[in-house]
Formats: structure tokens, C-alpha cells, sequence
């Protein structure tokens, strides 16, 4: 795990799409256009034509929101763990009355999160003592040869490190009977369609900020006349060879192994001595002379305790009480002035049986190895951002934003190239040391706030240009319901997929990674301000990069299973990268579009000032993906944001109103799941269900149609009980309702398996609608069974195509440029014949032409009685110029 440089490398660039006016105006179509390009990469960048430039439509002095607050090196993934460590191994010694310092090492701060991993890497304390190896070790940690670098560390790890290891690894415990956590699996379900904000976790009540700050100062090192006057000091006083337990190295000069009893009022007399299981004594105590002495409860217990510890005299002549006195280590009792009681549990210890032995008793609180075990194995609480205490305005967050910049560069916003920026930012989230805080505002709802590109509606009278944009396929309000997108069958307004979010960010203000909900696309604008940095990984690396994560960092997800789910966390492109994991950037400038495609891993930050918005669209091939999604959500038992199921039966529904495209993919989907029903429901009646009750599940909220097991939102079916009416399960998991009898349990469906095929059969007959006109299309255009269609029946042709909305295709374009040919031909026709009468001067055409536009009309595939009447004009044309040749006219 050697450290690598502090140099952040660009990834290579995503590609970049400049469309025509003309594809620029099917949205939807050009994104299917350059989709097996782009998808290669996850991310890419549109550029649209240069006129093309949407008034920003937000009320500027209306806009107010509440920014969410990020620390920098809390973001990446790794440097995540190593701050969570410096909080475990401080609570560790803090437990102990001892505050941590992190000393310094070649003018920087010891990472005593890689000095740890890297001694075991090396195969431990003890081996790489005999071995004389620390040397080895410095170099590991990036220090230089020579200045006997490896001493000094061995001295940090043996005072710092290499006593938490110890307790860490339960070496030090006799019995380890530490308090049982609720073992219950962390939590996986993630409801974004219910929450205000998609990173929802909220931050730690357990503040260590203000600690990890001050654990970063160095501190002076004490005099002896300190450490003689300052009683703490001299509690941190270590004696002897090897590892230390306690404290920073100093010498003291008090000596004393007696912890003395504080004076304290007398009680009643009566000692009751319970043995408990396991042998142990525990003495319940209303002695007389006694002294009592108030329990101090740590900062970080989860409940405060009222209780007060009995504390008897050791000189005590009761032989019962005596025995209760003995080490939990050696299980003697001699010695008893060496005797430590801890103040977490009362259980005693010989202080030179402790691992590693104390060399006297320490003042004040004291926790034995089982309790600061239990204390330090506590889960942590999931990570999260905290909102804001301030609200801005545009106006407001942008002073700041700029002023922030320009004061952290020292110079003008502007000026400072994206490259530094892009360099300092991996810099500051891969440090233990600086601690950057910026504000982002994020997510925030454009139906309450109002979009940044015109909305057609009631409110407000519209400009001619503004309606122009209202209405564009671009517009992010327009483009997850066009046509052909799936979405717009959905009735409610998910939140951030249906419905835009806007952003609005300052330098280094970032976005974690993250996949779309449901595995969807998304597209980003940037409306005004500095550009905002991207991150792409294409579908195909999507479970690499999970895994190369969940390898360097698996403390996280041991906390936090569905991290990756919560948009809280960063890992360096360097690293993912060095993993084989394929990566790709892009700066994204005023003006642009970003497309990230279906399963599509995507982070960034952002370069200053700016705003953006976004929205997800679902199109015809996204459909596999986002039935593969439901699937991989069922594993995870997340929740969904819409039911698959119920989409795709919606549309099956209506399948005139499908464009083309999306039928024949909703019938492809449609099939498997039918298929996949009728396997389910077969196993249900060999199970002996045999009650059936219809359900519109469409009707029902979602908390109430999920499965118990999986999360699932159900919708073709589910399994219910009778005698157990609260839950229910997907036909996934119907050994998993209750415990009832199956007679007691029934199917509730949507659809009989009748109508399930009836839906199948419409979808298709509109999805080969087209086949069956293009051949009828290709028929009458190439005359191939002899027959020529009449002009009514081509006609007849192009307004089936209009109805039934098919697709611009090449061979409709085919079937309006016969008709515009035979049309015209009809009207010169008629034009001919109608000029018949008006002798030589009328004429129009030689003999020649006529023959020509004669050719030219029998040429059609469409079959036209005008054809007799030039024929008869061809005739008489012909005699009219013989007549003329004769008379020399």
C-alpha cells in the first residue's frame, strides 16, 4: 500500500458531440444517434448549435435555499477511513483520560492509518522489531533514507498505535464478554422518492471536527518543572522497555501505585455477594464505612448512567468480600493495593497483568480492556452532509463563492486556470491535515424554486423566443415526457427524475459517485457560471469499480452497505485508474449539455460560481436495464422509486399511443415478464394456494405494496395472509410471509393470465404494424404483383403512416416523392387537356416532350386514367403537325 504521488493526473477525455441544426432538433434520436459511441465512455458532452441560448428563466430575487456544507477530505473514500481511524484510536485514549496528539514526522503529520496497515503488511510489531525492518517501513511511507526515520516511527507506534492494536485484536482480554450490538444489517433502503434531499443521511451527533483539529497541532514539548507541577502530565508517565500503555513519553517523578478513594458520606451496613454466571463474583454493596464515589459516564455512551459505583475498603475483614476482589487475569486476589477497579463494569485487575502491564495507577476515570473494547468497537453512524445554517440568494452565495476563490488563489476568479483547480481539489480530499469547507446547493426542487429554462403555464405571458425554448426537446422539463421517451407514462412527478433539479455550486463544491436511479440516463445543462468538472465510467466497469472500491476501503462498507447509494463518497480517478478501472473527464463550459448513459458511474466538483440543472430520461433501450436494475435492487432489498412492472403494463395498455420503437422494445419486455409470471404463479398452486383476489395495486400507496422480504414495489402480484394482513411478499419470496398454513394464505393480481397474452397481442400487432405497411409500402412502389395502385390507395398508404405515427423513414420518403411525382403529373395532364381547344399557339409541349411526359406517367407505380386523354392529345398534336409540314407553315 505504498502512497503514491501527490500529482493528480487528467483521465483522458470523454467525447464531445457538435450536432447540425437539423439532428439537433430530434433530441432523443440524436442522443440514440451517438449512443454506441458515447455509452463506450458513461459520460459525454453535447455542444449545442451557437445560436442556439435559452433565457434564464429563474426570478433571481425570489430564489432563496439552503446550500449543504461538505468537508473536503471527508468526501474521498480512503481519506474517509484514515480520518475515522484518527477518531477511533482518539476515543480509544481519550476513554482513558489521555488526549491525543498526532506528532509530526519530516515536517508533516504521521499517517498513522498507513503506519498501522503497513506493519501489518509487514507481518507485524514483533517481526519487524526482530527483523530491524522500520526502516523498510519509513520507506514505505514516502520518508527519505537516512535520519533514522525508521526509529522514530517504531517509537510512535510503540506509544500510539501498538496498544489500540492490542485491544483491537482482543490479545489483552481473558474472556472478550463485551456488550452485544444490535447485529442487525445496517441499512440498505434508500427511499429518494421520499426524501428532501438524495444524500439524506445525516451527519454524526458526535462532533469530532473541533477534535481532529486540534489533534493536528503540534504541541510543545513539556519540561520536566511541567510535568512535575501538572498532574495530568504525570499520569501519562511510562516506565521500562517495549510497548507503552499510556501517554506521550514523559518522565515522572511521582511514583505512587495506590489509587487513592475519594472521602465520601458513610452508608448503611449490609453487603449481599451474588455469584453470577460464569463463576464471577460481584459484590452488591450497602457496607458500612464505605466510600461511594459517583460513576463518571463517557461523552460517547449512549445513555447517561445514573448509578453509583460502591467503592469498599480494601482492608475489609469479611471473607466473601475479600474473594470478590480478585483479577479478572490472574484470578488471585494478592497484592491488592495493585489492585485496579474499573469504572465502567467493576471488574478488578492486577495493573501488571494488564497487556501491555501499567506501571502504576492511573488517576481518575480508568476503563478496563473489556469496556474500551466494547466502546471502541462500536459501529460508527452513517456518514452524511449537514444542511446549512444560513439561506442565500443568488446575489448572496455568489459574493461568497467568488470571494472564497479569489482568497484561496490569490487572484482573480477568472484567472485561475482549471487545471490547478483540478489539482488542488484531489490534493485537499486526499489530506488528513487541511481541512476545506465549502457549500453546495444541491438538489433543490425546480417545481418550488422554478426552472432555468422557460415553462409554459398560466402564470406568465411568454415572449415569442421564450415560447420557442418552452417547447424545445432540449428544455429539461420537455425532454422526459417527448414521445418516445418512457417516463411520460408515469403520472407522478418523481422527484429529480421526471422532475428537474437545479445546483448551484462554488469552487470545489463536488458530486460523488453515484448511478442513476433505476440505471437511467441523465442529462445536466449548465446555464450560467465556471465550468463543472466530470467524471465518466462506462456500464460495463460499473461492478469493477464497486469491487476496486469496496477492496481499498472495506471499513466503509462494512458500516455503510449501500454507500455507494447515499452520494457521499469520492474515490481519486488516480486509483480507480490504477485498478483497471477505465475513467474519462471533461469540463463542462456555460451552454453544454452532459449526457451520462443507463448504469453509468459519474462524480465531479465544480470549478467556481456557477448553475446548473438536471433531470433522467428513460428511452426505448434503456427498458433491459432498468428491468436488470429491479433485479439488482432486489439483491440489496433497496427500495424502488417507481414499479418496473407497472410501467411496462401501462404502456402495454395504450400501445397505439407508443412511438414505434418503444412497442417493439415494451412487447421484447413485456414477453420475458409474462413468461416470468406464468413460472411464479405455477409454483404457487404447487405450493396449495389456491385463493385468488384481483388488486389494483396502481391504486395502492407504495409503503403498502412491498415486499417484506426484498423491498420490491409489487404490481402484477403478490402473496397476502388472511390472519397476517400488514405485510406482503413478491412471488419471489413466498416462503417468506409468515408461518401460517396455506390455506390461510392468497394471491392478490392485477392481470389474469388470460389478459397478460391478450396485452402481449396488441403490442404486437402495433409493433409489426409497421413491417406489415412498409410491405405493403414496398409492394405497390415496386409493382411486384403486376398491379398498379390507384392514387386513392397510395394516398390511402402515406395517411396510415401519418396516423399510426411511423417513423421518417427512407421508405416513406419514397411513397411522398411517388405521390408528389404522380400529383404533378395529373396536374400538368389536366392542364393539357384543358388547353386542347386553343389550337397551335396554346401549345406547351413538342411531340417529343409529350412522348417523353407520356413515358414519365407510364413509368409510375400508381396506375391514372389521365394517361387516355394525353394519348388522344398525342394524336391530334401529331396530324396538327403533318398539316403544318404540308403547307409549309
Amino acid at each position: 500500500m505504498e502512497l503514491g504521488s501527490d500529482d493528480f493526473l487528467p483521465p483522458p477525455e470523454c467525447p464531445v458531440f457538435e450536432p447540425s441544426w437539423a439532428e439537433f432538433r430530434d433530441p432523443l434520436g440524436y442522443i440514440a444517434k451517438i449512443r454506441p459511441i458515447a455509452e463506450k465512455s458513461g459520460i459525454c458532452k453535447i455542444r449545442p448549435p451557437a445560436d442556439w441560448q435559452p433565457p434564464f428563466a429563474v426570478e433571481v430575487d425570489n430564489f432563496r435555499f439552503t446550500p449543504r456544507i461538505q468537508r473536503l477530505n471527508e468526501l474521498e473514500a480512503q481519506t474517509r477511513v484514515k480520518l475515522n481511524y484518527l477518531d477511533q484510536i482518539a476515543k480509544f485514549w481519550e476513554i482513558q483520560g489521555s488526549s491525543l496528539k498526532i506528532p509530526n514526522v519530516e515536517r508533516r503529520i504521521l499517517d498513522l492509518y498507513s503506519l498501522s496497515k503497513i506493519v501489518v503488511e509487514e507481518g507485524g510489531y514483533e517481526a519487524i522489531c526482530k527483523d530491524r525492518r522500520w526502516a523498510r517501513v519509513a520507506q514505505r511511507l514516502n520518508y527519505p533514507p537516512g535520519k533514522n526515520i525508521g526509529s522514530l516511527l517504531r517509537s510512535h507506534y510503540e506509544r500510539i498505535v501498538y496498544p489500540y492494536e492490542m485491544y483491537q485484536s482482543g490479545a489483552n482480554l481473558v474472556q472478550c464478554n463485551t456488550r452485544p450490538f444490535d447485529n442487525e444489517e445496517k441499512d440498505k433502503e434508500y427511499k429518494p422518492h421520499s426524501i428532501p434531499l438524495r444524500q439524506s443521511v445525516q451527519p454524526s451527533k458526535f462532533n469530532s471536527y473541533g477534535r481532529r483539529a486540534k489533534r493536528l497541532q503540534p504541541d510543545p514539548e513539556p519540561t520536566e518543572e511541567d510535568i512535575e507541577k501538572n498532574p495530568e502530565l504525570k499520569k501519562l508517565q511510562i516506565y521500562g522497555a517495549g510497548p507503552k500503555m499510556m501517554g506521550l513519553g514523559l518522565m515522572a517523578k511521582d511514583k505512587t501505585l495506590r489509587k487513592k478513594d475519594k472521602e465520601g458520606p458513610e452508608c448503611p451496613p449490609t453487603v449481599v455477594v451474588k455469584e453470577e454466571s460464569g463463576g464471577d463474583m460481584k459484590v452488591e454493596s450497602n457496607s458500612p464505612k464505605t466510600y461511594v464515589e459517583s460513576k463518571e459516564e463517557l461523552s460517547h455512551s449512549p445513555e447517561p448512567c445514573t448509578k453509583m459505583t460502591m467503592r469498599l475498603r480494601r482492608n475489609h475483614s469479611n471473607a466473601q468480600f475479600i474473594e470478590s476482589y480478585v483479577c479478572r487475569m490472574c484470578s488471585r486476589g494478592d497484592e491488592d493495593d495493585k489492585l485496579l477497579l474499573c469504572d465502567g463494569c467493576d471488574d478488578n485487575y492486577h495493573i501488571f497483568c494488564l497487556l501491555p502491564p501499567l506501571p502504576e495507577i492511573p488517576k481518575g476515570v480508568w476503563r478496563c480492556p473489556k469496556c474500551v473494547m466494547a466502546e471502541c468497537k462500536r459501529p460508527p453512524e452513517a456518514f452524511g452532509f449537514e444542511q446549512a445554517t444560513r439561506e442565500y440568494t443568488l446575489q448572496s452565495f455568489g459574493e461568497m463563492a467568488d470571494s472564497f476563490k479569489a482568497d484561496y488563489f490569490n487572484m482573480p476568479v477568472h484567472m485561475v486556470p482549471t487545471e490547478l483547480v483540478e489539482k488542488e481539489f484531489w490534493r485537499l480530499v486526499n489530506s488528513i491535515e487541511e481541512d476545506v469547507t465549502v457549500e453546495y446547493g444541491a438538489d433543490i426542487h425546480s417545481k418550488e424554486f422554478g426552472s432555468g429554462f422557460p415553462v409554459s403555464d398560466s402564470k406568465r405571458h411568454l415572449t415569442p423566443e421564450e415560447e420557442e425554448y418552452a417547447t424545445s426537446g432540449w428544455n429539461l422539463n420537455v425532454m422526459p415526457v417527448l414521445e418516445q421517451s418512457v417516463l411520460c407514462h408515469i403520472n407522478a412527478d418523481i422527484s429529480g427524475m421526471k422532475v428537474p433539479w437545479l445546483y448551484v455550486g462554488m469552487v470545489f463544491s463536488a458530486f460523488c459517485w453515484h448511478i442513476e436511479d433505476h440505471w437511467s440516463y441523465s442529462i445536466n445543462y449548465l446555464h450560467w457560471g465556471e465550468p463543472k468538472t466530470w467524471y465518466g465510467v462506462p456500464s460495463l466497469a460499473a461492478e469493477h469499480l464497486e469491487e476496486v472500491m469496496k477492496k481499498l476501503t472495506p471499513e466503509l462498507f462494512d458500516s455503510q452497505p449501500d454507500l455507494l447509494h447515499q452520494l457521499v463518497t469520492l474515490m481519486n480517478p488516480n486509483t480507480l485508474m490504477s485498478h483497471g478501472v477505465p475513467v474519462v473527464r471533461t469540463n463542462q463550459c456555460a451552454g453544454e449539455f452532459v449526457i451520462t448513459f443507463p448504469r453509468a458511474y459519474h462524480s465531479g466538483f465544480n470549478q467556481g460560481y456557477n448553475f446548473a440543472e438536471a433531470v433522467n430520461f428513460c428511452t426505448a433501450d434503456w427498458l433491459p436495464a432498468g428491468r436488470q436494475c429491479i433485479e439488482h435492487y432486489r439483491r440489496l432489498r433497496r427500495y424502488c422509486v417507481f414499479s418496473h412492472e407497472e410501467l411496462i403494463c401501462k404502456m402495454a395498455a395504450c400501445p397505439e399511443k407508443l412511438d414505434l420503437n418503444l412497442a417493439a422494445a415494451v412487447h421484447k419486455e413485456m414477453f420475458i415478464m409474462v413468461q416470468e409470471e406464468r413460472r411464479l404463479r405455477k409454483a404457487l398452486l404447487e405450493k396449495g394456494i389456491t385463493e385468488a383476489e384481483r388488486e389494483a395495486f396502481e391504486l395502492l400507496p407504495d409503503d403498502e405494496r412491498q415486499c417484506i422480504k426484498c423491498k420490491t414495489t409489487c404490481f402484477l402480484s403478490a402473496l397476502a395472509c388472511y390472519d397476517c394482513p400488514d405485510g406482503l411478499v413478491c412471488l419471489s419470496h413466498i416462503n417468506d410471509l409468515c408461518k401460517c398454513s396455506s390455506s390461510r394464505q392468497y394471491l392478490r393480481y392485477r392481470y389474469t393470465l388470460d389478459e397478460l397474452p391478450a396485452m402481449l397481442h396488441k403490442l404486437k400487432v402495433r409493433a409489426e404494424s409497421f413491417d406489415t405497411w412498409a410491405n405493403k409500402v414496398r409492394v405497390a412502389l415496386e409493382v411486384e404483383d403486376g398491379r398498379k395502385r390507384s392514387l386513392e390507395e397510395l394516398r390511402a398508404l402515406e395517411s396510415e403512416a401519418r396516423e399510426r405515427r411511423f417513423p421518417n423513414s427512407e421508405l416513406l420518403q419514397r411513397l411522398k416523392n411517388c405521390l408528389s411525382e404522380a400529383e404533378a403529373c395529373v396536374s400538368q395532364a389536366l392542364g393539357l387537356v384543358s388547353g386542347q381547344e386553343a389550337g397551335v399557339a396554346g401549345l406547351q409541349m413538342t411531340l417529343a416532350e409529350l412522348r417523353a411526359f407520356l413515358d414519365q406517367m407510364n413509368n409510375l407505380p400508381c396506375a391514372m386514367h389521365q394517361i387516355g386523354d394525353v394519348k388522344v392529345r398525342r394524336g391530334g398534336l401529331g396530324m396538327l403537325l403533318r398539316d403544318q409540314r404540308d403547307w409549309g407553315t
